[in-house]
């Protein structure tokens, strides 16, 4: 059975939502969950649910790092945090991978420094999934791991991104795109221009460059861009996603009188939510550590959590590391040849 370390006390909502969705991973997947945080805390809230007989323990953290405090300063002050121990429960071969919704940057700090790279990987990337106006999913990679790229960086993120999305959505040879200002080769920064022909150069199914708008339409399932890029673009996402939801509420409930009507248009609604629902999909992997880790959103519900642990699991069956280790020896060794 694989065993996921989940860090109990991230998310805004911890860590009622962890332990909620801890429950309901336990119950429906064959995995195996660790609650890191406080004890007295997280058995306490662990006792208002039905757990006993789940495969679900409990391992004490005396330390939280919160969504303000500095990456660097919470790694190095705060050596027993929740994030940390799960680490080292990794680490140590306790368990197979770790979930946290806490703050991104302490996360991919403490993972990236304990955990280590793999050997063939120069930096670790987010990968994050998008759903698409087709009903598919759109996987952009980098979201915020790295704020600053060269084109080798991205070329290694493509490979990552790829051996994912086979892993996880079952699509045997994805289509790999690259994210600039228009289609043509020629545009972009001297960035993107460099990567793209990198790119050409593997053997990925790359299908040249896509603008921003592509990203909902599922023409590609893979689109790479540095950590800046595809932070902006996550963001802007999320924002409209909830413009558009709220737009919808308050146009539905101001409009519909009749009750026959506001049935069928909200069943429509609760529809539409779900196919953008980000607890849907649970989290972004950060792809090139040493083990398997899923960073969740800082707002993840019981639901999200769930599935950033059925990720986790997903990555860890599917033995995704050693994948992205060897493609990328093959990719380095095909640049020197």
């Amino acid at each position: 059975m694989i065993t996921i370390a989940l860090d109990a006390m991230g998310g805004d909502n911890a860590p009622r939502a962890e332990v909620e969705g801890a429950v309901l991973a336990a119950r429906e997947l064959d995995v195996r969950v660790v609650l890191v945080g406080i004890e007295a805390t997280v058995r306490q809230e662990l006792a208002r649910h039905r757990a006993k007989g789940l495969p679900i323990d409990v391992a004490n953290a005396t330390e939280v790092i919160a969504m303000t405090d500095s990456p660097s300063q919470a790694f190095r002050r705060k050596k027993d945090s929740s994030v940390h121990v799960a680490a080292r429960l990794v680490r140590e071969g306790k368990a197979d991978g770790l979930v946290s919704a806490g703050n991104t940057g302490a996360v991919m700090t403490t993972v990236r420094f304990i955990l280590g790279t793999l050997a063939a990987v120069d930096r670790p990337a987010l990968a994050a999934p998008f759903p698409t106006s087709k009903g598919t999913v759109t996987v952009i990679i980098d979201v915020g791991a790295n704020v600053d790229s060269k084109p080798e960086q991205i070329e290694q993120f493509a490979v990552m991104g790829e051996i994912y999305y086979r892993a996880i959505f079952g699509t045997k040879r994805p289509r790999v795109a690259l994210l600039s200002i228009g289609e043509e080769e020629m545009k972009g920064n001297e960035l993107t221009r460099e990567a793209a022909n990198l790119l050409k150069q593997t053997t990925l199914n790359f299908t040249g460059n896509v603008e921003g708008r592509d990203v909902f339409n599922g023409d590609v399932d893979v689109i790479v861009c540095d950590g800046f890029i595809g932070n902006v673009a996550l963001k802007i996402s999320e924002g409209v996603v909830l413009h558009i939801t709220g737009l919808l509420k308050t146009a539905l409930t101001s409009s519909l009188s009749a009750k026959a009507g506001y049935v069928l248009a909200r069943k429509a609604f609760k529809d539409f939510r779900k196919k953008i629902d980000y607890s849907e999909y649970g989290g972004a992997p950060l792809l090139g550590v040493r083990g398997t880790a899923v960073i969740g959103h800082g707002s993840s519900n019981p639901n999200a959590i769930k599935n950033a642990i059925r990720v986790a699991a997903e990555l860890c069956r599917s033995k995704v590391n050693e994948k992205i280790d060897r493609e990328l020896a093959a990719v380095a060794l095909a640049a020197k040849g």
